[in-house]
């Protein structure tokens, strides 16, 4: 039996495909939006550079547990309000439509950012992989050819792009795992092998603000578990597990990995030699533990790690825009779904579209694909994704309040409050240092902040215009699809 034939067909125009998709698709879709081989890899040599060094697997591991806090209100709250737009639909239950509007422009820009921001560098990296070759294309043309390719791939049935996913996620996952097994089996590095990474004095010591301004963003994409509701077999059981189970395994894969690099070059010398060497550091490693040919094929791993990762945010983007034009905020077109197989197509095109028409304006001001698309944009999303986050957990703490449920304080007050904190801290670090997140002191990138609150700021406005002019599409907005 074909994997479309096990499907069944939506027997709605205006919903999603019921049941095609279980906890291991969704794990996958959220496991591959972290990219685990361009977060260890890409991220957190700048976080061991720049931040509490020795410390950033404690860094990792704090991260973790502030998103499991803020998971435990989240998933509790998916069992009550579900749906394609997540975000948006749980702040417009729990705050209210305009507030939920506002945050649904917010993930927009936030995600799309996110997009952009690994098509520049997918782009970058495989121009330089292919150069060798003799096929000397720009970086733009590769970072077209993937929209392309993940475009399509967005139009099938869900279950489809996660077996894609899937596939890139374990390739990755193992390499890294391969040279951190290595490290432990051959008894790290010249400092011998300990666990001062996770004491008190290393996790807490200068600089980590700065690590945690790498680190928070190394998990963005751990909600979309919430996004598959629609789509997902028995949700209210469903979406919760894969939250917990993705969440803990990045956290723990994230931490494991740094641990093992940090027992590799030593505790006291591994913040000099990223210092001295960012792109350089796991390659280095993984030659000198594995051979020559392991950094090689993560050079490899490393490319579809970012294929995975703009198709997962791929993914999530056409399920807000889906959500969007189902409930008349947007063009209706957008909340059409594939007569066979039940995916959003028509939000996948115009959001593929839209995705296009930046990237050409970045080629055409000659922006560099690493220093500025990819830095700028990742610099955007960071803020952007906390704020969202902020919304979320202010929601989570007043849906409980007005809506009786069976959940204890601890689910309904102390987590929420407790995450919340953790985020607004967490907002106000890497607002402090959007200049070392970006590279970049240009005023563009100041403004950054201000400008993702203007566009909350005026989704709102557009939700209060809506309830005037059109109080019944108003009034059915957030509405929860059975």
């Amino acid at each position: 039996m074909t994997l479309e034939a096990s499907i069944p067909a939506p027997t709605q125009p205006d919903r999603l495909a019921k049941n095609s998709v279980g906890l291991a698709h969704i794990v996958f879709f959220v496991v591959a939006a972290a990219a685990p081989l361009t977060a260890v890899v890409g991220a957190s040599p700048a976080a061991f550079a720049f931040g509490n060094g020795a410390g950033v697997p404690g860094a990792f591991v704090l991260a973790g547990l502030l998103y499991l806090i803020f998971s435990v209100g989240f998933t509790a709250m998916s069992r009550h309000v579900g749906g394609a737009g997540a975000f948006y639909t749980y702040i417009t239950h729990g705050i209210g439509k305009p507030a939920g509007v506002g945050g649904a422009f917010m993930a927009l820009v936030t995600y799309s950012a996110v997009q952009i921001a690994i098509y520049g560098l997918f782009g970058f990296f495989m121009a330089g992989a292919v150069a060798p070759f003799g096929l000397a294309l720009p970086w733009w043309a590769w970072s077209f050819a993937a929209l392309v390719v993940v475009l399509i791939c967005g139009q099938r049935n869900i279950a489809f792009s996660g077996a894609i996913l899937g596939v890139c996620m374990i390739a990755e996952i193992a390499i890294l795992l391969l040279l951190d097994v290595g490290i432990v089996f051959t008894g790290g590095g010249p400092e011998g092998m300990n666990l001062s990474s996770f004491a008190p004095s290393a996790v807490f010591g200068p600089g980590l603000g700065v690590a945690l301004v790498f680190v928070i963003g190394s998990f963005i994409g751990f909600e979309a578990t919430a996004i598959f509701g629609e789509e997902a077999e028995n949700p209210e059981k469903t979406i919760p597990r894969a939250t917990y189970v993705a969440v803990t395994l990045i956290t723990l894969f994230y931490a494991f990995s740094t641990w093992a690099i940090v027992q590799f070059y030593g505790p006291s010398k591994v913040q000099a030699v990223a210092n001295a060497g960012l792109d350089s550091f796991y390659f280095n490693a993984a030659n000198s533990v594995l051979g020559a040919w392991a950094s090689q094929v993560m050079n490899v791993l490393l490319i579809t790690s970012l294929f995975a990762c703009i198709l997962s945010f791929h993914n999530t983007l056409n399920r807000y825009f889906f959500a969007l034009g189902r409930e008349g905020l947007a063009v209706r077109a957008l909340g059409k779904v594939h007569p066979k197989h039940g995916s959003p197509y028509v939000a996948g095109l115009i959001q593929s579209e839209a995705a296009a028409v930046i990237l050409g304006l970045f080629v055409a001001f000659g922006a560099d694909p690493y220093t500025v698309v990819f830095s700028w944009m990742a610099a955007l999303a960071g803020i952007g994704i906390l704020l969202v986050q902020v919304l979320v957990s202010v929601a989570i703490i007043m849906f409980f309040r007005k809506t009786p449920t069976s959940h204890g304080i601890w689910t309904t007050i102390i987590a929420p409050v407790t995450g919340l904190v953790g985020l607004l801290g967490s907002l106000v670090l890497v607002t402090a240092n959007l200049s070392l997140l970006s590279g970049s002191d240009s005023l563009i990138v100041k403004a950054f902040p201000y400008a993702m609150v203007v566009v909350g700021i005026l989704g709102a406005i557009f939700a209060v215009r809506v309830k005037k002019s059109q109080p019944v599409l108003y009034a059915s907005l957030g509405k929860v699809f059975e």
